[in-house]
């Protein structure tokens, strides 16, 4: 096993990662802007207005993402499982 073998499987592992985080919070980030935006024109100053939309955002994406984000962690892992003869010898 060489260091360009061990780069490259971290490597994949670091996008996959993203990838399949990247929804989420992409998701949780444009709701967080909306709520400030509305909090700025309304000059509501509640800390609790901002978290609990978010929340609700992200447990919707999870149940629409989640069966994607499922199947993308099941082949990654396939993979590694996969060669992990490679990774022993």
């Amino acid at each position: 096993m060489n260091s360009e073998f061990v780069i490259s499987v971290a490597e994949k592992g670091i996008m996959t990662v993203l990838i399949i985080s990247g929804p989420l919070l992409a998701l949780a980030l444009v709701v967080g802007l909306i709520i400030s935006i509305f909090q700025a024109a309304t000059q509501i100053q509640e800390q609790t207005l901002a978290f609990v939309p978010k929340i609700v955002a992200v447990l919707v994406a999870l149940v629409f993402f989640g069966p994607w984000m499922l199947s993308h962690m099941l082949s990654y892992t396939t993979e590694i499982f996969s060669n992990l003869t490679r990774f022993i010898g």
